[in-house]
Protein backbone atom coordinates (compact mmCIF):
# COMPACT_ATOMS: atom_id res chain seq x y z
CA UNK A 1 0.00 0.00 0.00
CA UNK A 2 1.61 3.34 -1.21
CA UNK A 3 1.17 6.03 2.01
CA UNK A 4 3.03 9.03 -0.33
CA UNK A 5 1.83 11.00 -2.77
CA UNK A 6 3.89 10.39 -6.45
CA UNK A 7 4.05 14.69 -6.51
CA UNK A 8 5.75 14.48 -3.37
CA UNK A 9 7.90 11.25 -4.40
CA UNK A 10 9.45 12.80 -7.26
CA UNK A 11 10.01 15.97 -5.38
CA UNK A 12 11.99 14.19 -2.59
CA UNK A 13 14.01 12.37 -5.09
CA UNK A 14 14.79 15.55 -7.69
CA UNK A 15 15.94 17.64 -4.72
CA UNK A 16 17.81 14.73 -3.34
CA UNK A 17 19.68 14.15 -7.01
CA UNK A 18 20.27 18.15 -7.17
CA UNK A 19 22.34 18.14 -4.02
CA UNK A 20 24.25 15.28 -3.61
CA UNK A 21 26.11 13.51 -5.75
CA UNK A 22 26.18 9.48 -5.30
CA UNK A 23 28.86 8.05 -3.08
CA UNK A 24 32.12 7.42 -4.86
CA UNK A 25 33.27 3.67 -3.71
CA UNK A 26 36.47 3.42 -5.60
CA UNK A 27 39.39 3.09 -3.28
CA UNK A 28 37.41 2.98 -0.24
CA UNK A 29 39.17 1.28 2.05
CA UNK A 30 37.49 -1.78 4.31
CA UNK A 31 37.19 -0.68 7.18
CA UNK A 32 34.45 1.97 8.84
CA UNK A 33 35.41 4.64 11.05
CA UNK A 34 33.93 3.57 13.99
CA UNK A 35 35.54 -0.40 13.45
CA UNK A 36 38.87 1.33 14.34
CA UNK A 37 38.82 0.59 18.07
CA UNK A 38 37.97 -3.09 17.68
CA UNK A 39 40.46 -3.43 14.79
CA UNK A 40 43.27 -1.99 16.94
CA UNK A 41 42.42 -4.01 20.06
CA UNK A 42 42.23 -7.44 18.08
CA UNK A 43 46.09 -6.04 16.30
CA UNK A 44 47.25 -5.40 19.65
CA UNK A 45 46.17 -8.98 21.13
CA UNK A 46 47.92 -10.85 17.70
CA UNK A 47 51.25 -8.71 18.54
CA UNK A 48 51.89 -10.02 22.36
CA UNK A 49 50.86 -13.35 21.12
CA UNK A 50 53.67 -12.68 18.13
CA UNK A 51 55.92 -11.43 20.48
CA UNK A 52 55.39 -13.62 23.32
CA UNK A 53 56.18 -16.79 20.48
CA UNK A 54 58.93 -15.35 18.99
CA UNK A 55 60.87 -14.48 22.28
CA UNK A 56 60.59 -18.19 23.13
CA UNK A 57 61.91 -18.93 19.55
CA UNK A 58 64.60 -16.45 19.90
CA UNK A 59 65.92 -17.78 23.51
CA UNK A 60 66.33 -21.43 22.13
CA UNK A 61 67.61 -20.15 19.14
CA UNK A 62 70.80 -22.73 19.99
CA UNK A 63 68.71 -25.35 21.82
CA UNK A 64 65.91 -27.20 21.19
CA UNK A 65 62.92 -26.07 22.18
CA UNK A 66 59.30 -27.96 22.66
CA UNK A 67 55.88 -27.87 22.59
CA UNK A 68 55.45 -27.10 26.19
CA UNK A 69 57.57 -23.91 26.09
CA UNK A 70 55.49 -23.12 23.24
CA UNK A 71 52.13 -23.33 25.37
CA UNK A 72 54.40 -21.56 28.25
CA UNK A 73 54.58 -18.59 25.54
CA UNK A 74 50.68 -18.63 24.33
CA UNK A 75 49.51 -18.66 28.33
CA UNK A 76 51.92 -15.45 28.96
CA UNK A 77 50.33 -13.62 25.79
CA UNK A 78 46.91 -14.45 26.69
CA UNK A 79 47.48 -13.36 30.66
CA UNK A 80 49.74 -10.30 29.55
CA UNK A 81 47.34 -9.51 26.35
CA UNK A 82 44.01 -9.19 28.28
CA UNK A 83 45.45 -7.21 31.34
CA UNK A 84 47.66 -4.67 28.33
CA UNK A 85 44.13 -3.87 26.42
CA UNK A 86 42.32 -3.91 29.37
CA UNK A 87 44.34 -0.63 30.78
CA UNK A 88 44.42 0.85 27.47
CA UNK A 89 40.91 0.41 27.73
CA UNK A 90 39.85 1.98 30.30
CA UNK A 91 41.91 4.85 29.45
CA UNK A 92 40.28 5.43 26.73
CA UNK A 93 43.23 4.85 24.27
CA UNK A 94 41.63 2.92 21.86
CA UNK A 95 39.72 5.85 20.65
CA UNK A 96 40.65 7.13 16.98
CA UNK A 97 41.18 10.58 18.46
CA UNK A 98 43.69 9.16 20.79
CA UNK A 99 45.09 7.16 18.33
CA UNK A 100 46.54 10.11 16.44
CA UNK A 101 48.17 11.52 19.22
CA UNK A 102 51.67 9.33 19.19
CA UNK A 103 53.39 11.26 21.85
CA UNK A 104 50.38 10.48 24.41
CA UNK A 105 50.01 6.69 22.93
CA UNK A 106 54.12 5.69 23.54
CA UNK A 107 53.65 6.99 27.14
CA UNK A 108 50.02 5.10 27.73
CA UNK A 109 51.67 1.94 25.91
CA UNK A 110 55.22 2.16 28.55
CA UNK A 111 52.88 2.53 31.19
CA UNK A 112 50.66 0.27 30.55
CA UNK A 113 53.24 -2.58 29.40
CA UNK A 114 55.23 -2.24 32.52
CA UNK A 115 52.24 -2.67 35.25
CA UNK A 116 51.53 -5.50 33.37
CA UNK A 117 55.15 -7.07 33.69
CA UNK A 118 55.66 -5.64 37.03
CA UNK A 119 51.81 -7.34 37.91
CA UNK A 120 53.46 -11.17 36.43
CA UNK A 121 56.70 -10.75 38.03
CA UNK A 122 55.32 -10.09 41.45
CA UNK A 123 52.47 -13.21 40.48
CA UNK A 124 55.15 -15.71 39.70
CA UNK A 125 57.07 -14.60 43.27
CA UNK A 126 53.72 -14.92 45.22
CA UNK A 127 53.44 -18.42 43.78
CA UNK A 128 56.90 -19.62 44.04
CA UNK A 129 57.05 -20.87 40.38
CA UNK A 130 59.81 -18.74 39.01
CA UNK A 131 61.99 -22.22 38.35
CA UNK A 132 58.65 -22.57 35.82
CA UNK A 133 59.64 -19.07 34.20
CA UNK A 134 62.92 -18.58 31.86
CA UNK A 135 64.22 -14.90 33.27
CA UNK A 136 65.57 -14.48 29.40
CA UNK A 137 62.50 -15.48 27.71
CA UNK A 138 60.89 -12.61 29.82
CA UNK A 139 62.98 -9.93 28.98
CA UNK A 140 63.65 -10.34 24.99
CA UNK A 141 59.10 -10.75 25.69
CA UNK A 142 58.58 -7.37 27.39
CA UNK A 143 61.40 -5.33 25.20
CA UNK A 144 60.57 -7.02 21.71
CA UNK A 145 56.61 -6.31 22.74
CA UNK A 146 57.12 -2.31 23.71
CA UNK A 147 58.92 -1.98 20.34
CA UNK A 148 56.26 -4.12 18.16
CA UNK A 149 53.83 -1.89 20.34
CA UNK A 150 54.62 1.01 19.09
CA UNK A 151 55.58 -0.01 15.66
CA UNK A 152 51.84 -0.52 15.59
CA UNK A 153 50.75 2.52 17.03
CA UNK A 154 52.92 4.47 14.24
CA UNK A 155 51.57 2.84 11.21
CA UNK A 156 47.98 3.04 12.67
CA UNK A 157 48.52 6.65 12.96
CA UNK A 158 49.66 7.31 10.05
CA UNK A 159 47.14 5.12 7.90
CA UNK A 160 44.53 7.19 10.11
CA UNK A 161 45.25 10.28 8.80
CA UNK A 162 45.97 9.28 5.40
CA UNK A 163 42.15 7.80 5.70
CA UNK A 164 40.97 10.86 7.45
CA UNK A 165 42.74 13.60 5.03
CA UNK A 166 41.84 11.66 1.70
CA UNK A 167 38.15 10.37 2.84
CA UNK A 168 39.67 6.61 2.69
CA UNK A 169 36.98 4.65 5.36
CA UNK A 170 34.05 2.92 3.91
CA UNK A 171 30.76 5.20 3.87
CA UNK A 172 28.04 4.62 5.60
CA UNK A 173 24.87 6.51 3.86
CA UNK A 174 22.32 9.00 5.83
CA UNK A 175 20.03 11.20 5.20
CA UNK A 176 20.58 14.81 6.80
CA UNK A 177 17.91 16.97 8.13
CA UNK A 178 19.03 20.25 9.58
CA UNK A 179 17.49 23.84 10.35
CA UNK A 180 21.11 25.76 9.66
CA UNK A 181 22.56 27.67 7.36
CA UNK A 182 23.85 26.41 3.82
CA UNK A 183 26.87 27.09 5.15
CA UNK A 184 26.81 25.23 8.28
CA UNK A 185 25.87 22.02 6.80
CA UNK A 186 27.92 21.89 3.88
CA UNK A 187 30.59 21.86 6.19
CA UNK A 188 29.02 19.53 8.30
CA UNK A 189 28.56 16.90 5.24
CA UNK A 190 32.42 17.57 4.73
CA UNK A 191 33.46 16.77 8.26
CA UNK A 192 31.05 13.55 8.36
CA UNK A 193 32.64 12.56 4.80
CA UNK A 194 36.33 12.58 6.30
CA UNK A 195 34.74 9.98 9.02
CA UNK A 196 33.16 7.88 6.29
CA UNK A 197 29.68 9.41 6.17
CA UNK A 198 27.90 10.07 2.47
CA UNK A 199 24.77 12.52 2.96
CA UNK A 200 23.16 11.05 0.01
CA UNK A 201 19.83 13.19 1.37
CA UNK A 202 19.22 16.62 2.62
CA UNK A 203 15.81 17.94 4.13
CA UNK A 204 15.42 21.48 5.76
CA UNK A 205 13.86 21.72 8.77
CA UNK A 206 10.87 23.95 8.78
CA UNK A 207 11.23 27.09 11.34
CA UNK A 208 9.36 26.46 14.54
CA UNK A 209 6.20 28.48 13.56
CA UNK A 210 5.80 26.28 10.71
CA UNK A 211 3.12 24.68 11.78
CA UNK A 212 2.30 21.05 12.57
CA UNK A 213 1.24 20.13 8.55
CA UNK A 214 4.56 21.39 7.26
CA UNK A 215 5.91 18.87 9.80
CA UNK A 216 3.76 15.87 8.62
CA UNK A 217 4.74 16.87 4.88
CA UNK A 218 8.48 16.82 5.78
CA UNK A 219 8.58 13.69 7.66
CA UNK A 220 6.27 12.17 4.48
CA UNK A 221 9.07 13.15 1.89
CA UNK A 222 11.63 11.66 4.08
CA UNK A 223 10.29 8.65 4.17
CA UNK A 224 9.20 8.21 0.07
CA UNK A 225 12.96 9.22 0.36
CA UNK A 226 14.63 6.35 2.42
CA UNK A 227 12.08 3.30 1.57
CA UNK A 228 13.99 0.87 0.07
CA UNK A 229 17.54 3.18 -0.37
CA UNK A 230 20.45 1.84 1.34
CA UNK A 231 20.19 3.99 4.11
CA UNK A 232 21.76 3.35 7.30
CA UNK A 233 20.82 6.25 9.55
CA UNK A 234 19.21 9.82 10.08
CA UNK A 235 20.44 12.40 11.45
CA UNK A 236 18.89 15.66 12.81
CA UNK A 237 20.45 18.61 13.53
CA UNK A 238 18.73 21.43 15.23
CA UNK A 239 18.43 23.65 18.61
CA UNK A 240 17.96 21.40 21.43
CA UNK A 241 15.33 24.07 22.30
CA UNK A 242 12.95 22.53 19.72
CA UNK A 243 13.29 18.91 21.70
CA UNK A 244 9.26 18.71 21.89
CA UNK A 245 8.76 19.08 18.47
CA UNK A 246 11.56 17.12 17.67
CA UNK A 247 10.38 14.18 19.50
CA UNK A 248 6.70 14.62 17.75
CA UNK A 249 8.82 14.81 14.38
CA UNK A 250 10.40 11.78 15.23
CA UNK A 251 7.44 9.81 16.30
CA UNK A 252 6.61 9.94 12.42
CA UNK A 253 9.41 8.62 11.12
CA UNK A 254 8.84 5.23 13.76
CA UNK A 255 7.96 3.15 10.49
CA UNK A 256 11.81 3.76 9.43
CA UNK A 257 13.70 0.48 10.56
CA UNK A 258 17.11 3.41 10.64
CA UNK A 259 17.89 4.96 14.06
CA UNK A 260 18.06 8.73 14.07
CA UNK A 261 20.48 10.66 15.45
CA UNK A 262 19.91 14.04 16.95
CA UNK A 263 22.93 16.33 16.55
CA UNK A 264 22.55 19.60 18.69
CA UNK A 265 23.54 22.69 17.04
CA UNK A 266 23.26 26.78 18.46
CA UNK A 267 24.57 27.71 21.67
CA UNK A 268 22.93 25.18 24.30
CA UNK A 269 24.75 22.76 21.76
CA UNK A 270 28.04 23.33 24.15
CA UNK A 271 26.29 21.60 27.30
CA UNK A 272 26.32 18.24 25.13
CA UNK A 273 29.99 17.99 25.04
CA UNK A 274 30.39 17.97 28.80
CA UNK A 275 30.68 14.54 30.66
CA UNK A 276 27.25 13.47 32.40
CA UNK A 277 27.19 11.21 35.20
CA UNK A 278 23.68 9.88 37.87
CA UNK A 279 22.52 11.72 40.83
CA UNK A 280 20.49 9.13 42.00
CA UNK A 281 18.01 8.85 39.13
CA UNK A 282 18.44 11.99 37.83
CA UNK A 283 21.10 12.54 35.24
CA UNK A 284 23.13 15.11 35.68
CA UNK A 285 25.78 17.53 33.25
CA UNK A 286 29.23 18.05 34.51
CA UNK A 287 29.53 22.14 34.24
CA UNK A 288 32.69 21.54 35.95
CA UNK A 289 35.10 18.93 36.59
CA UNK A 290 37.20 18.55 39.47
CA UNK A 291 40.97 19.03 38.79
CA UNK A 292 41.96 15.32 39.38
CA UNK A 293 39.85 12.41 39.18
CA UNK A 294 39.65 10.02 42.28
CA UNK A 295 42.37 7.68 40.69
CA UNK A 296 44.65 10.68 39.50
CA UNK A 297 44.40 12.18 43.29
CA UNK A 298 44.91 8.34 44.92
CA UNK A 299 47.91 8.49 42.54
CA UNK A 300 49.15 12.03 43.46
CA UNK A 301 48.53 11.11 47.17
CA UNK A 302 50.47 8.08 47.20
CA UNK A 303 53.43 9.58 45.33
CA UNK A 304 53.68 12.44 47.87
CA UNK A 305 53.35 9.68 50.90
CA UNK A 306 56.12 7.54 49.29
CA UNK A 307 58.10 10.45 48.29
CA UNK A 308 58.29 12.49 51.57
CA UNK A 309 58.57 9.49 53.68
CA UNK A 310 61.71 8.24 51.83
CA UNK A 311 63.22 12.17 51.63
CA UNK A 312 62.75 12.34 55.50
CA UNK A 313 64.56 9.27 56.27
CA UNK A 314 67.57 10.04 53.98
CA UNK A 315 67.59 13.41 54.54
CA UNK A 316 67.43 12.53 58.28
CA UNK A 317 70.92 12.83 59.13
CA UNK A 318 71.23 16.81 57.29
CA UNK A 319 67.93 18.11 59.19
CA UNK A 320 69.87 16.96 62.65
CA UNK A 321 72.85 18.99 61.97
CA UNK A 322 70.41 21.70 60.15
CA UNK A 323 68.87 21.97 63.69
CA UNK A 324 71.86 22.07 65.91
CA UNK A 325 73.59 24.82 63.37
CA UNK A 326 70.20 26.92 63.94
CA UNK A 327 70.09 26.41 68.06
CA UNK A 328 73.88 27.27 67.96
CA UNK A 329 73.78 30.64 65.69
CA UNK A 330 70.96 32.48 67.33
CA UNK A 331 68.26 32.48 70.17
CA UNK A 332 64.59 31.35 69.68
CA UNK A 333 63.28 27.83 67.77
CA UNK A 334 64.77 25.18 65.77
CA UNK A 335 61.46 25.46 63.77
CA UNK A 336 58.81 28.06 62.62
CA UNK A 337 55.21 27.81 62.33
CA UNK A 338 53.23 30.50 59.69
CA UNK A 339 49.75 29.92 58.81
CA UNK A 340 49.42 29.54 55.19
CA UNK A 341 46.02 29.29 53.07
CA UNK A 342 45.79 25.92 51.28
CA UNK A 343 43.02 23.39 49.56
CA UNK A 344 39.79 25.62 49.14
CA UNK A 345 40.59 28.22 51.26
CA UNK A 346 41.29 25.74 54.24
CA UNK A 347 44.08 27.38 56.85
CA UNK A 348 46.95 24.75 58.17
CA UNK A 349 50.37 25.61 59.56
CA UNK A 350 53.58 25.56 57.51
CA UNK A 351 56.41 24.11 59.01
CA UNK A 352 59.73 25.37 58.44
CA UNK A 353 63.62 25.72 59.73
CA UNK A 354 63.90 28.95 61.06
CA UNK A 355 65.87 31.16 59.54
CA UNK A 356 65.21 34.59 60.79
CA UNK A 357 65.48 36.62 63.95
CA UNK A 358 61.64 37.63 64.20
CA UNK A 359 58.82 35.22 63.85
CA UNK A 360 55.78 36.90 62.32
CA UNK A 361 52.47 35.37 62.15
CA UNK A 362 49.53 37.89 61.81
CA UNK A 363 48.15 40.18 60.28
CA UNK A 364 50.93 42.35 59.11
CA UNK A 365 54.00 40.83 57.84
CA UNK A 366 56.64 42.15 55.87
CA UNK A 367 58.51 40.12 53.30
CA UNK A 368 62.36 39.41 53.72
CA UNK A 369 63.92 41.18 50.73
CA UNK A 370 68.09 40.75 49.58
CA UNK A 371 70.83 41.82 52.45
CA UNK A 372 67.43 41.51 55.23
CA UNK A 373 68.89 42.23 58.73
CA UNK A 374 66.21 39.88 60.11
CA UNK A 375 67.75 36.66 58.31
CA UNK A 376 70.60 35.15 60.71
CA UNK A 377 73.69 33.96 59.37
CA UNK A 378 72.88 30.39 59.09
CA UNK A 379 69.03 31.80 57.42
CA UNK A 380 71.28 33.35 54.33
CA UNK A 381 72.44 29.91 54.13
CA UNK A 382 69.63 27.76 54.44
CA UNK A 383 66.90 30.24 51.60
CA UNK A 384 69.40 30.31 49.25
CA UNK A 385 69.70 26.62 49.09
CA UNK A 386 65.93 26.16 49.97
CA UNK A 387 67.21 23.78 53.24
CA UNK A 388 64.63 25.85 55.12
CA UNK A 389 61.55 24.26 53.23
CA UNK A 390 62.48 20.54 54.10
CA UNK A 391 60.48 20.20 57.11
CA UNK A 392 57.47 20.62 54.75
CA UNK A 393 57.90 17.44 54.41
CA UNK A 394 55.87 16.90 57.84
CA UNK A 395 52.83 18.75 55.92
CA UNK A 396 53.06 16.26 53.09
CA UNK A 397 52.88 13.27 55.08
CA UNK A 398 49.83 15.02 57.03
CA UNK A 399 47.71 15.80 53.73
CA UNK A 400 47.59 19.78 54.14
CA UNK A 401 50.21 19.60 51.27
CA UNK A 402 51.56 17.73 48.37
CA UNK A 403 55.29 17.39 46.63
CA UNK A 404 54.49 19.66 43.57
CA UNK A 405 52.05 22.39 43.32
CA UNK A 406 51.09 26.17 43.79
CA UNK A 407 53.15 27.17 46.74
CA UNK A 408 51.17 28.68 49.42
CA UNK A 409 51.06 32.04 50.44
CA UNK A 410 51.34 33.67 54.52
CA UNK A 411 47.31 34.23 54.99
CA UNK A 412 47.83 38.14 55.39
CA UNK A 413 49.85 38.20 51.86
CA UNK A 414 46.88 35.68 50.79
CA UNK A 415 43.77 37.90 51.45
CA UNK A 416 45.90 40.81 49.46
CA UNK A 417 46.77 39.03 46.27
CA UNK A 418 43.33 37.66 45.93
CA UNK A 419 41.43 41.41 45.97
CA UNK A 420 44.62 42.71 43.29
CA UNK A 421 45.01 39.49 41.22
CA UNK A 422 41.98 38.23 38.87
CA UNK A 423 41.81 34.14 39.34
CA UNK A 424 44.09 33.93 41.86
CA UNK A 425 41.65 32.42 43.71
CA UNK A 426 41.82 29.85 41.11
CA UNK A 427 44.86 28.53 42.98
CA UNK A 428 43.17 26.75 46.21
CA UNK A 429 41.68 24.15 43.99
CA UNK A 430 44.79 21.90 44.38
CA UNK A 431 46.80 21.47 47.63
CA UNK A 432 49.67 23.85 48.07
CA UNK A 433 53.12 22.25 47.15
CA UNK A 434 56.66 21.96 48.11
CA UNK A 435 57.81 22.74 44.91
CA UNK A 436 55.89 23.88 41.56
CA UNK A 437 55.83 24.48 38.15
CA UNK A 438 55.94 28.79 38.70
CA UNK A 439 59.35 27.28 40.88
CA UNK A 440 61.47 25.75 38.37
CA UNK A 441 60.54 29.06 36.33
CA UNK A 442 62.40 31.27 38.56
CA UNK A 443 59.81 32.14 40.60
CA UNK A 444 61.30 32.10 43.98
CA UNK A 445 61.41 34.34 46.97
CA UNK A 446 59.23 37.59 47.55
CA UNK A 447 56.55 39.24 45.16
CA UNK A 448 56.74 43.00 45.83
CA UNK A 449 54.74 44.02 42.40
CA UNK A 450 51.49 42.88 41.32
CA UNK A 451 53.89 42.05 37.89
CA UNK A 452 55.31 39.49 39.77
CA UNK A 453 52.39 37.65 41.49
CA UNK A 454 50.80 37.51 38.12
CA UNK A 455 53.15 35.66 36.46
CA UNK A 456 53.65 33.47 39.42
CA UNK A 457 49.55 32.85 39.55
CA UNK A 458 49.55 32.17 35.19
CA UNK A 459 52.18 29.55 36.04
CA UNK A 460 50.50 27.89 38.71
CA UNK A 461 47.16 27.83 36.67
CA UNK A 462 48.53 26.57 33.83
CA UNK A 463 49.94 23.41 36.00
CA UNK A 464 46.33 23.02 37.29
CA UNK A 465 44.88 22.93 33.78
CA UNK A 466 47.51 20.76 32.56
CA UNK A 467 48.67 18.11 35.47
CA UNK A 468 49.57 14.70 34.50
CA UNK A 469 51.73 12.16 36.68
CA UNK A 470 54.65 13.05 33.67
CA UNK A 471 54.48 16.63 34.61
CA UNK A 472 54.82 16.23 38.63
CA UNK A 473 58.06 14.28 38.08
CA UNK A 474 59.80 16.49 35.82
CA UNK A 475 58.76 19.08 37.98
CA UNK A 476 60.58 17.00 41.09
CA UNK A 477 63.46 16.21 38.69
CA UNK A 478 63.69 19.96 37.46
CA UNK A 479 63.59 21.42 41.42
CA UNK A 480 67.32 20.45 42.41
CA UNK A 481 68.62 22.24 39.01
CA UNK A 482 66.73 25.21 40.03
CA UNK A 483 67.97 25.51 43.49
CA UNK A 484 71.50 25.10 42.41
CA UNK A 485 70.42 28.07 39.79
CA UNK A 486 69.81 29.86 43.10
CA UNK A 487 67.57 32.64 41.02
CA UNK A 488 65.50 34.83 43.37
CA UNK A 489 66.56 32.88 46.89
CA UNK A 490 66.87 35.31 49.36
Amino acid sequence: MNFVDPQVAASARSEAARNFAPMETEGKWPIRYKSIEAFTICIDLVTVLLASVFSTLLYHINSAWTATDIDKAVGSAIIASALFVCLLKIKSKYKPTELLVMRDQIHAVFLAWTFVFLLLASAVGALKISNEVSRGTGLIFALLGFALLIANRAIISALLRKGLSARKFAGTNIVLITDQPQSHHAGLAHTLAMFGFCVTGHFSLPPPSAGSGYRKRLSTRVIEHTRGAEIEEIVVETDPSRWSELREFVADLRVLPFPVVFVPAGAASDMFRRPTRSLGSTVCIELQRRPLTFAEFGIKRSIDVIGAGLALIILSPLLVVVALAIKLDSPGPVLFWQKRCGFNGRNFAICKFRTMSVLEDGPSIVQAGSDDSRITRIGKWLRRTSIDELPQLFNVLDGSMSLVGPRPHAVAHDGQFDKAIRNYAFRRRVRPGLTGWAQIHGCRGPTPTAATIERRVEYDLWYIDNWSLRLDLAILLQTPVEVLRGRNAY
